[in-house]
C-alpha cells in the first residue's frame, strides 16, 4: 500500500486513510520529507511546488472525504 506524508493539523485525513489501508505519516511544515508515495499539505504555493519529490494534495477547500478522494486518485494513477 502507498505511504502517504500528511502535513500537521490533519489527523483525521490520516485516520481516514488509515482505516483504508494507506501508511501515513504526520510531519511539520518546516520538515524536510522524503520517500514517501503522496503527500497532503495545506496548500501548494509557486515557491514549494519543488519542496517534495513525490506528488502533493492540497487541502485549501477540500473535506477531508474529499482530500482521501484524492489521494486515492493519485494512488490509482501510480499503479
Amino acid at each position: 500500500m502507498k505511504r502517504i506524508a500528511i502535513e500537521q493539523p490533519y489527523e483525521d485525513v490520516a485516520t481516514a486513510l488509515q482505516a483504508r489501508g494507506y501508511e501515513t505519516k504526520m510531519f511539520n511544515s518546516d520538515e524536510d520529507v522524503k520517500g514517501y508515495d503522496i503527500g497532503v499539505v495545506r496548500a501548494i504555493n509557486e515557491g514549494n511546488t519543488q519542496e517534495f519529490d513525490f506528488p502533493v494534495v492540497s487541502m485549501r477547500g477540500m473535506t477531508i472525504e474529499e482530500a482521501v478522494d484524492a489521494v486515492e486518485h493519485k494512488a490509482n494513477l501510480m499503479q
